[in-house]
């Protein structure tokens, strides 16, 4: 099955609403010095760069994203003089060598086929001293609306494991950024936690997303029969901390890896 990452507005409320705070704590977290320049490659709608203009005072950022659909979002979400949106492929990124003081990818760097072909760009398109860094949603643990999704569809139908991001990104875990990082030739490499909580009003609130149809999650669940829909709704339902009010409260969890490219 193939990931679909298309509709801005669909991907926004299944991810993107919790990407936001997760992308602001990452701007801080850098500390970049005021009037940098910021790359944000695999910008998709345009939460990272969002955060860098509130928190960071860059002097212009470059967004790089495959997806027209996701660039058309944040070009509508972003409308500041100082950014500039390109179609492009993370591992052929079309900036120039050095030009950028920090360059950055916020959830994207593990749906990129030979990820460190995509870091050496990073490194090619920073100044030396300049700041690579990114981060990515912690599947197997960290992101508990998927981890109760996957085992709720495993148990119904098992060969849905191989589709778990859990599973298929095994990226997505300190050590293997870390190596990335170090690999790539970048000094003073860290990785850290950065936890979000996800609060939903109630069940709908959390499956109705899914039904969107962007990414893995929303594709396997287009992809089942009306029954076999109906089944997994009802295990995920009853699977979940439900409040006295019909609340649902999870936290969500990234890592972000961040490294200089050496003078």
């Amino acid at each position: 099955m193939t990931d679909v990452w298309a509709v801005g507005h669909a991907y926004e409320v299944y991810i993107g609403r919790w990407s936001a705070p997760v992308a602001d704590a990452f701007v801080r977290l850098l500390a970049v010095p005021p009037g940098r320049s910021w790359l944000d490659v695999g910008c998709g709608t345009g939460a990272l760069t969002a955060a860098v203009l509130a928190a960071a005072e860059p002097s212009r950022v470059t967004g790089v994203d495959p997806a027209e659909g996701f660039l058309a979002h944040a070009r509508a979400r972003v409308g500041d003089p100082r950014v500039t949106f390109y179609s492009g492929d993370a591992r052929s990124l079309p900036v120039p060598d050095g030009a950028f003081d920090a360059v950055v990818s916020g959830l994207a760097l593990n749906f990129v086929p030979a990820a460190e072909q995509a870091v050496a760009e990073c490194v090619r398109a920073a100044t030396p001293g300049g700041t690579v860094a990114a981060y990515v949603w912690d599947y197997a643990e960290g992101m508990a609306m998927l981890r109760h999704f996957w085992d709720a569809a495993v148990a119904l139908d098992p060969a849905a494991a191989d589709l778990d991001e859990g599973r298929r990104f095994p990226l997505c875990r300190p050590e293997p950024l870390r190596e990335l990082w170090t690999g790539a030739g970048l000094a003073d490499v860290l990785v850290r936690a950065i936890e979000t909580p996800m609060v939903f009003a109630d069940f709908d609130d959390l499956w109705t997303p899914f039904l969107g149809g962007q990414g893995p999650a929303p594709g396997y669940v287009a992809a089942l029969t009306a029954d076999r829909r109906a089944a997994l709704r009802d295990r995920l339902h009853g699977s979940l901390p439900l409040a006295a009010d019909g609340s649902i409260a999870l936290t969500a969890r990234a890592w972000a890896v961040s490294g200089v490219r050496p003078s």
